[in-house]
């Protein structure tokens, strides 16, 4: 009898075992499930997390493309913090040395184009000159065909000095611009506190106005000779037309004397 007791006691331990067994099965299930959950979760939300700094960070270049193209140029840092950091005094300033250096580089373009201009006028005039010289000096002495040849070339001369003047004008016009423009940039630089770029660029207005200066000198030393020129060609013409005349009224005399 006692050992069917002990028998019956260890049956009962073995299925108790066995049943506490198959209960914590399903705990341990659940707690594999609950750390798998968690797991996904903080997976979801780290991923959520990138895709908004991301997204954040979209909207931000979006923001920065779309700002003015000048602006971008004033505010190119290395890092947008630092650009955000500037204040208006500085982008003013970042903005004057532009304006400086764009009206400075019109006006030395315009000076070189006017200069150019006005050397090749001023050489166009001085053959002109030489040929009205030529023509005057050979009156009565070339042939027809020579004589013609001579005022052909004066006509085509006469023509290319027109289009030089013109050409000069029309240069001269953006060059006084440039330079009204230079002394604007000039005075706005100062007044924002670039004052060494306001002083470089007054000294260069100063030196591209002595250069057209020095241009515009020669032209109009050579329009004087041009004038003498003229005045002398119609004396000479007036002494070639009576001196024909002369000798026209000599011929006439002559020949009234022959028939007397």
């Amino acid at each position: 009898m006692q050992a069917v007791r002990q028998c019956s006691t260890c049956a009962v331990r073995t299925m108790g075992q066995r049943l506490g067994s198959q209960r914590d099965v399903p705990s341990r299930r659940g707690a594999a499930c609950s750390r798998l959950l968690s797991s996904h979760s903080g997976v979801l939300l780290s991923t959520r997390m990138t895709a908004n700094r991301r997204l954040a960070q979209g909207k931000e270049c979006a923001h920065t493309s779309a700002a003015p193209l000048s602006l971008s140029h004033l505010c190119s840092t290395p890092s947008i913090q630092q650009t955000e950091h500037l204040s208006h005094d500085a982008l003013i300033r970042r903005a004057t040395l532009l304006l400086t250096d764009g009206t400075g580089t019109l006006l030395s373009q315009s000076t070189y184009a006017l200069v150019d201009a006005l050397e090749a006028y001023t050489k166009a005039v001085h053959t002109r000159i030489a040929l009205q010289r030529r023509y005057m000096t050979s009156l009565g002495k070339l042939t027809s065909a020579e004589e013609d040849s001579l005022q052909q070339a004066i006509f085509e001369q006469k023509a290319e000095v027109n289009e030089h003047l013109d050409e000069c004008k029309r240069f001269e016009t953006t060059w006084i611009k440039a330079v009204n423009l230079c002394k604007i940039a000039a005075e706005v630089a100062y007044a924002s506190g670039s004052e060494q770029a306001s002083v470089t660029l007054t000294a260069n207005i100063q030196l591209m106005q002595s250069h057209a200066d020095q241009a515009q000198q020669a032209a109009a030393a050579v329009d004087k000779k041009l004038a003498e020129t003229k005045v002398d060609e119609i004396q000479r013409m007036a002494e070639y037309v009576a001196s024909l005349e002369e000798a026209d009224e000599l011929e006439i005399q002559d020949a009234y004397l022959r028939e007397d």
